[in-house]
Protein backbone atom coordinates (compact mmCIF):
# COMPACT_ATOMS: atom_id res chain seq x y z
CA UNK A 1 0.00 0.00 0.00
CA UNK A 2 1.84 3.46 -0.99
CA UNK A 3 0.61 6.70 -2.23
CA UNK A 4 -0.82 9.69 0.28
CA UNK A 5 -2.91 9.67 3.46
CA UNK A 6 -5.59 12.14 3.42
CA UNK A 7 -7.28 13.65 6.66
CA UNK A 8 -9.58 15.91 6.47
CA UNK A 9 -9.77 19.08 8.63
CA UNK A 10 -13.67 19.48 8.43
CA UNK A 11 -15.85 19.09 11.24
CA UNK A 12 -19.20 20.74 10.20
CA UNK A 13 -22.02 19.26 12.39
CA UNK A 14 -25.62 18.61 10.65
CA UNK A 15 -27.58 20.29 13.18
CA UNK A 16 -31.00 18.83 14.08
CA UNK A 17 -34.26 20.20 15.32
CA UNK A 18 -36.76 17.92 17.08
CA UNK A 19 -39.67 17.98 15.46
CA UNK A 20 -43.21 18.93 17.21
CA UNK A 21 -45.81 16.62 18.10
CA UNK A 22 -48.47 15.78 15.92
CA UNK A 23 -51.73 18.01 16.63
CA UNK A 24 -53.81 15.85 14.09
CA UNK A 25 -52.35 12.85 16.41
CA UNK A 26 -55.18 10.83 18.12
CA UNK A 27 -55.31 11.20 21.77
CA UNK A 28 -54.72 7.94 23.76
CA UNK A 29 -56.59 6.85 26.22
CA UNK A 30 -54.80 6.40 29.53
CA UNK A 31 -57.10 3.49 30.46
CA UNK A 32 -55.20 1.53 27.54
CA UNK A 33 -51.70 2.65 28.78
CA UNK A 34 -52.49 1.78 32.34
CA UNK A 35 -53.20 -1.21 31.33
CA UNK A 36 -50.31 -2.55 29.27
CA UNK A 37 -48.07 -0.98 32.04
CA UNK A 38 -46.32 -2.26 34.80
CA UNK A 39 -44.23 -1.31 37.82
CA UNK A 40 -40.97 -2.88 38.31
CA UNK A 41 -39.34 -3.87 41.86
CA UNK A 42 -35.81 -4.64 41.51
CA UNK A 43 -34.22 -8.18 41.83
CA UNK A 44 -31.27 -8.12 43.89
CA UNK A 45 -29.55 -11.79 42.54
CA UNK A 46 -26.44 -11.00 41.37
CA UNK A 47 -27.40 -12.14 37.53
CA UNK A 48 -24.22 -11.32 35.50
CA UNK A 49 -24.86 -8.57 33.26
CA UNK A 50 -22.69 -8.42 30.08
CA UNK A 51 -23.05 -5.40 27.38
CA UNK A 52 -21.41 -5.29 23.40
CA UNK A 53 -20.74 -2.54 21.41
CA UNK A 54 -18.69 -1.84 18.33
CA UNK A 55 -17.89 1.09 16.18
CA UNK A 56 -15.97 2.35 13.34
CA UNK A 57 -14.76 5.47 12.28
CA UNK A 58 -13.11 6.52 8.84
CA UNK A 59 -9.40 7.10 8.93
CA UNK A 60 -8.67 8.82 5.96
CA UNK A 61 -8.45 8.60 2.07
CA UNK A 62 -5.37 7.36 0.09
CA UNK A 63 -4.83 7.58 -3.98
CA UNK A 64 -6.82 3.79 -3.80
CA UNK A 65 -9.36 3.74 -1.81
CA UNK A 66 -10.18 4.48 2.41
CA UNK A 67 -8.65 3.60 5.27
CA UNK A 68 -10.84 2.65 8.50
CA UNK A 69 -10.34 1.18 11.85
CA UNK A 70 -13.35 -0.99 14.11
CA UNK A 71 -13.08 -1.64 17.49
CA UNK A 72 -15.30 -3.66 19.75
CA UNK A 73 -15.87 -3.72 23.37
CA UNK A 74 -17.85 -6.41 25.58
CA UNK A 75 -18.20 -4.77 29.44
CA UNK A 76 -19.42 -7.38 32.19
CA UNK A 77 -20.96 -7.01 35.81
CA UNK A 78 -21.02 -9.18 38.01
CA UNK A 79 -21.73 -8.59 41.87
CA UNK A 80 -21.43 -5.21 41.32
CA UNK A 81 -17.46 -5.30 40.19
CA UNK A 82 -16.68 -4.39 36.69
CA UNK A 83 -14.87 -5.71 33.80
CA UNK A 84 -14.43 -4.95 30.19
CA UNK A 85 -12.20 -6.11 27.05
CA UNK A 86 -11.70 -3.97 23.61
CA UNK A 87 -11.08 -6.09 20.74
CA UNK A 88 -8.82 -3.98 18.70
CA UNK A 89 -8.79 -1.63 17.08
CA UNK A 90 -8.39 -2.89 13.38
CA UNK A 91 -7.45 -1.10 10.25
CA UNK A 92 -8.65 -1.72 6.98
CA UNK A 93 -8.02 -0.58 3.77
CA UNK A 94 -10.75 -0.80 1.66
CA UNK A 95 -10.43 -0.43 -2.06
CA UNK A 96 -12.68 -1.20 -5.38
CA UNK A 97 -10.56 -3.56 -6.00
CA UNK A 98 -10.85 -5.75 -2.73
CA UNK A 99 -14.04 -4.66 -1.75
CA UNK A 100 -15.68 -7.92 -3.42
CA UNK A 101 -13.43 -10.49 -1.35
CA UNK A 102 -14.32 -8.22 2.10
CA UNK A 103 -18.27 -8.46 1.30
CA UNK A 104 -17.70 -12.25 0.51
CA UNK A 105 -16.20 -12.27 4.23
CA UNK A 106 -19.58 -11.16 5.49
CA UNK A 107 -22.09 -12.15 2.95
CA UNK A 108 -24.01 -13.91 5.44
CA UNK A 109 -25.04 -10.41 6.35
CA UNK A 110 -26.59 -9.45 2.95
CA UNK A 111 -26.29 -12.55 0.32
CA UNK A 112 -28.70 -10.43 -2.01
CA UNK A 113 -26.37 -7.32 -2.11
CA UNK A 114 -23.58 -7.02 -5.25
CA UNK A 115 -20.08 -5.78 -4.22
CA UNK A 116 -20.14 -3.45 -7.22
CA UNK A 117 -23.19 -1.53 -6.04
CA UNK A 118 -22.03 -0.59 -2.72
CA UNK A 119 -20.00 1.99 -1.79
CA UNK A 120 -16.66 1.91 -0.44
CA UNK A 121 -18.58 3.46 3.07
CA UNK A 122 -20.92 0.91 2.91
CA UNK A 123 -17.96 -1.80 2.98
CA UNK A 124 -16.72 -0.44 6.29
CA UNK A 125 -20.35 -0.77 7.69
CA UNK A 126 -20.73 -4.24 6.43
CA UNK A 127 -17.31 -4.89 8.46
CA UNK A 128 -18.18 -3.27 11.84
CA UNK A 129 -21.74 -5.43 12.06
CA UNK A 130 -19.62 -8.31 11.14
CA UNK A 131 -17.63 -7.82 13.92
CA UNK A 132 -20.36 -6.99 16.07
CA UNK A 133 -22.88 -10.07 15.36
CA UNK A 134 -18.94 -11.98 16.25
CA UNK A 135 -18.51 -10.92 19.34
CA UNK A 136 -22.43 -11.52 19.92
CA UNK A 137 -22.20 -14.85 18.75
CA UNK A 138 -19.25 -15.34 20.91
CA UNK A 139 -21.27 -14.14 24.20
CA UNK A 140 -23.63 -15.96 23.53
CA UNK A 141 -22.05 -19.03 23.20
CA UNK A 142 -19.87 -18.83 25.97
CA UNK A 143 -22.21 -17.45 28.76
CA UNK A 144 -24.81 -18.83 31.03
CA UNK A 145 -27.50 -17.64 32.97
CA UNK A 146 -26.76 -14.25 32.01
CA UNK A 147 -28.82 -10.97 31.15
CA UNK A 148 -26.83 -9.91 27.22
CA UNK A 149 -27.36 -6.12 26.25
CA UNK A 150 -27.07 -4.82 22.72
CA UNK A 151 -27.47 -1.45 21.54
CA UNK A 152 -30.26 -1.22 18.91
CA UNK A 153 -33.59 -3.74 18.11
CA UNK A 154 -34.06 -7.09 17.62
CA UNK A 155 -35.33 -6.64 13.74
CA UNK A 156 -34.24 -9.03 11.18
CA UNK A 157 -34.70 -8.86 7.46
CA UNK A 158 -32.32 -6.10 6.88
CA UNK A 159 -29.41 -6.39 4.42
CA UNK A 160 -27.20 -6.30 7.66
CA UNK A 161 -29.10 -8.94 9.87
CA UNK A 162 -30.74 -11.52 8.25
CA UNK A 163 -33.53 -13.83 10.08
CA UNK A 164 -31.64 -16.51 9.91
CA UNK A 165 -28.75 -15.33 11.68
CA UNK A 166 -30.53 -13.23 14.05
CA UNK A 167 -32.81 -16.40 15.01
CA UNK A 168 -29.84 -18.51 15.37
CA UNK A 169 -27.87 -16.03 18.19
CA UNK A 170 -31.41 -16.00 19.91
CA UNK A 171 -32.09 -19.44 20.28
CA UNK A 172 -28.25 -20.05 21.50
CA UNK A 173 -28.36 -17.57 24.37
CA UNK A 174 -31.60 -19.26 24.97
CA UNK A 175 -29.83 -22.97 25.50
CA UNK A 176 -27.71 -21.43 27.57
CA UNK A 177 -29.91 -19.57 29.96
CA UNK A 178 -29.31 -16.34 28.62
CA UNK A 179 -31.95 -13.44 28.12
CA UNK A 180 -31.02 -10.75 25.05
CA UNK A 181 -32.61 -7.40 25.66
CA UNK A 182 -31.86 -4.28 22.91
CA UNK A 183 -31.98 -0.94 24.13
CA UNK A 184 -32.48 1.78 21.48
CA UNK A 185 -31.84 5.08 22.06
CA UNK A 186 -33.22 6.54 19.55
CA UNK A 187 -36.48 5.12 17.67
CA UNK A 188 -38.89 6.58 14.89
CA UNK A 189 -41.90 3.90 15.68
CA UNK A 190 -44.89 5.90 16.56
CA UNK A 191 -47.74 4.90 18.21
CA UNK A 192 -51.29 7.13 16.70
CA UNK A 193 -49.19 9.61 15.81
CA UNK A 194 -46.37 9.73 18.60
CA UNK A 195 -43.26 8.36 19.64
CA UNK A 196 -43.71 5.11 21.64
CA UNK A 197 -41.13 6.75 24.23
CA UNK A 198 -43.28 9.81 24.71
CA UNK A 199 -45.92 7.50 26.02
CA UNK A 200 -44.77 7.02 29.87
CA UNK A 201 -43.43 9.94 30.35
CA UNK A 202 -45.84 11.37 32.94
CA UNK A 203 -45.62 7.91 34.82
CA UNK A 204 -43.66 6.89 38.16
CA UNK A 205 -40.37 4.91 37.22
CA UNK A 206 -39.57 2.39 37.47
CA UNK A 207 -42.21 0.72 35.38
CA UNK A 208 -42.42 -1.21 31.64
CA UNK A 209 -44.91 -0.34 29.16
CA UNK A 210 -45.45 -3.67 26.82
CA UNK A 211 -46.38 -2.75 22.86
CA UNK A 212 -48.23 -5.63 21.34
CA UNK A 213 -48.94 -6.46 17.86
CA UNK A 214 -45.92 -3.85 16.94
CA UNK A 215 -45.42 -6.12 13.55
CA UNK A 216 -47.95 -4.56 12.07
CA UNK A 217 -46.11 -1.71 11.77
CA UNK A 218 -43.17 -3.28 9.89
CA UNK A 219 -43.03 -3.86 6.36
CA UNK A 220 -42.15 -5.75 3.60
CA UNK A 221 -39.49 -8.68 4.89
CA UNK A 222 -38.38 -6.49 8.24
CA UNK A 223 -39.47 -8.52 10.93
CA UNK A 224 -39.48 -7.83 15.08
CA UNK A 225 -37.70 -11.05 16.84
CA UNK A 226 -38.38 -9.96 20.16
CA UNK A 227 -41.19 -8.14 22.63
CA UNK A 228 -41.17 -4.74 22.40
CA UNK A 229 -41.35 -2.19 25.66
CA UNK A 230 -41.05 1.26 26.53
CA UNK A 231 -39.03 1.65 30.30
CA UNK A 232 -38.38 4.04 32.61
CA UNK A 233 -36.16 2.78 34.62
CA UNK A 234 -34.82 5.21 37.33
CA UNK A 235 -36.56 8.84 38.56
CA UNK A 236 -35.58 11.54 36.13
CA UNK A 237 -34.20 8.95 33.80
CA UNK A 238 -35.23 8.97 30.32
CA UNK A 239 -37.51 6.55 28.23
CA UNK A 240 -36.03 3.90 26.21
CA UNK A 241 -37.45 1.44 23.44
CA UNK A 242 -36.27 -2.18 24.56
CA UNK A 243 -36.53 -5.05 22.66
CA UNK A 244 -36.24 -8.30 24.82
CA UNK A 245 -36.22 -11.61 23.11
CA UNK A 246 -39.61 -13.07 22.17
CA UNK A 247 -38.72 -16.92 22.57
CA UNK A 248 -39.17 -16.36 26.23
CA UNK A 249 -42.36 -15.59 28.16
CA UNK A 250 -43.35 -12.35 29.22
CA UNK A 251 -43.33 -12.94 32.76
CA UNK A 252 -39.23 -14.11 32.16
CA UNK A 253 -38.38 -10.87 30.14
CA UNK A 254 -39.83 -8.74 32.94
CA UNK A 255 -38.16 -10.01 35.59
CA UNK A 256 -34.75 -9.76 33.25
CA UNK A 257 -35.56 -5.92 33.41
CA UNK A 258 -36.55 -6.03 37.40
CA UNK A 259 -32.84 -7.85 37.36
CA UNK A 260 -31.43 -4.76 35.58
CA UNK A 261 -33.03 -2.68 38.21
CA UNK A 262 -31.48 -4.59 41.01
CA UNK A 263 -27.96 -5.45 39.90
CA UNK A 264 -27.23 -2.60 37.44
CA UNK A 265 -25.54 1.08 38.28
CA UNK A 266 -28.77 3.53 35.58
CA UNK A 267 -27.42 6.41 34.52
CA UNK A 268 -30.15 8.36 33.21
CA UNK A 269 -32.01 5.04 33.01
CA UNK A 270 -29.99 3.51 30.94
CA UNK A 271 -27.51 0.25 31.80
CA UNK A 272 -23.96 1.42 33.08
CA UNK A 273 -22.29 -1.74 31.21
CA UNK A 274 -24.10 -0.67 28.01
CA UNK A 275 -23.25 2.82 28.19
CA UNK A 276 -19.55 1.82 29.31
CA UNK A 277 -19.35 -0.41 26.22
CA UNK A 278 -19.90 2.48 24.34
CA UNK A 279 -17.09 4.46 25.41
CA UNK A 280 -15.11 1.60 25.36
CA UNK A 281 -15.62 0.97 21.21
CA UNK A 282 -15.72 4.70 19.72
CA UNK A 283 -12.80 6.76 18.92
CA UNK A 284 -11.73 9.41 20.51
CA UNK A 285 -10.07 12.20 18.10
CA UNK A 286 -6.18 12.15 19.56
CA UNK A 287 -6.90 8.19 18.87
CA UNK A 288 -7.89 8.83 15.56
CA UNK A 289 -4.42 10.88 15.15
CA UNK A 290 -2.89 7.95 16.52
CA UNK A 291 -3.75 5.40 14.26
CA UNK A 292 -3.01 7.75 11.32
CA UNK A 293 0.11 8.51 12.27
CA UNK A 294 1.08 5.00 13.16
CA UNK A 295 0.02 3.99 9.37
CA UNK A 296 1.63 6.54 7.85
CA UNK A 297 5.18 5.33 9.53
CA UNK A 298 4.13 1.84 8.81
CA UNK A 299 3.57 1.72 5.09
CA UNK A 300 6.05 5.08 4.45
CA UNK A 301 3.24 7.05 3.71
CA UNK A 302 2.87 11.17 3.41
CA UNK A 303 -0.03 12.55 5.28
CA UNK A 304 -1.89 15.76 3.66
CA UNK A 305 -4.57 18.02 4.49
CA UNK A 306 -7.71 17.72 2.22
CA UNK A 307 -8.91 20.82 1.76
CA UNK A 308 -13.12 20.85 1.99
CA UNK A 309 -14.73 22.10 -0.86
CA UNK A 310 -17.61 23.21 0.84
CA UNK A 311 -15.43 25.44 3.24
CA UNK A 312 -13.81 26.64 0.10
CA UNK A 313 -16.95 27.70 -1.61
CA UNK A 314 -19.65 28.51 0.65
CA UNK A 315 -17.53 29.71 3.75
CA UNK A 316 -18.87 29.42 7.61
CA UNK A 317 -22.21 28.56 5.68
CA UNK A 318 -20.51 25.06 4.70
CA UNK A 319 -21.08 23.35 7.56
CA UNK A 320 -22.63 20.06 6.30
CA UNK A 321 -20.48 17.20 7.67
CA UNK A 322 -18.41 15.95 4.74
CA UNK A 323 -17.07 12.15 4.64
Amino acid sequence: MGGYLQVSTDVGEVIGGRSGEDENALPLNPKIITAHLTTLKPVRDGTPIIAIDVSSVKIGETERGILCAIRGAIVWNERGKYGYLRVGPFPFHITEENKREMVELARFHHPSMAASLLRLADVQDRLSKLMERWLQMSICCSSYGSIILWDGSLTAGTPDTPVSLLTRLLEIARRNGNSILAFSKVTNVRLLGRRITDLIWKYPPPCVLRLDDLTTLMKGQIRVMGNVYVVKLCRGGLPFRLDVDGGIPHSQGVLAIERILGNEILYQGYPETLRLAHILSTFTASEVIGIQRFIAERYNLKVIVRPSVRRMLFGPFGTRFED
